[in-house]
């Protein structure tokens, strides 16, 4: 988290810094937002967490130990009308997080309480970016909408499951986002950092085949909470 919170800060900062620096500098790339359509790409890191509801609320819950991923990924920019524009984002995300069972009078190993997912996903979100006016060569923006993704590690079809070490999630799942960034238009390119939550609409495990497993018996739904950090470039 304090990586997300030193992102702010000096996001922010460079905005305050940026604006002071080019009051009277000539804008850069004058003509870039008249064009309809236009193309890009970005880099990133994300952070995955899961947001668990249990059936019976336990005496010890549930832990979900995030790490830090990477994300890369296409633009392509449609522009709808003078400050709003669609945009397609397909990317590729990598994460891992580990999943701890703190209720260990239900195991016999000590073992059997940890879970580590290791996940890579195809993620497709169909954004709406709504923009504020141009000052000199930086633009805020804020953004939202819909997502889909497809869980390439998710073991969903496994016929092993917690029994046998496999933690199984579900292979698709629906999302909505939402975030904001800047606009930064530099000499040759525009340059947009950005941040976004992502959270899932859906409930993606896939429960253990006996109902009173004690890794997924007591599970009701557990659902994606995300943040996008990413970098673009047009």
């Amino acid at each position: 988290m304090r990586i997300y919170l030193l992102f702010l800060s000096l996001f922010f900062l460079t905005i305050s810094t940026y604006a002071q620096r080019n009051k009277t500098k000539i804008e850069n790339l004058q003509n870039f937002d008249q064009k309809k359509i236009h193309f890009g790409y970005y880099v990133g890191i994300n952070n995955y967490n899961y947001k668990l509801d249990y059936k019976i609320n336990p005496e010890k819950r549930t832990l979900v130990g995030d790490k830090m991923g990477i994300n890369v990924g296409l633009i392509g920019d449609l522009k709808l009308r003078k400050n709003i524009n669609l945009r397609f984002e397909p990317g590729l995300y990598t994460n891992k997080s580990e999943v701890i069972f703190y209720d260990r009078q239900k195991f016999t190993k000590n073992i059997d309480t940890l879970r580590t997912l290791k996940s890579t996903y195809i993620h497709l979100p169909l954004l709406i970016k709504y923009s504020a006016k141009r000052y000199n060569n930086l633009k805020p923006y804020v953004l939202g909408g819909l997502s889909t993704s497809f869980n390439l590690s998710s073991n969903q079809d496994s016929p092993e499951d917690n029994n046998n070490g496999v933690f199984r999630l579900k292979t698709n799942s629906f999302y909505y986002e939402l975030g904001f960034g800047i606009d930064f238009y530099l000499q040759y390119f525009k340059f947009s950092p950005s941040i976004r939550g992502v959270f899932s609409l859906k409930n993606e495990v896939v429960p253990d085949l006996d109902p009173n497993s004690p890794w997924t018996g007591n599970i009701n739904k557990m659902s994606t909470r995300a943040i996008f950090i990413n970098f673009s470039f047009h």
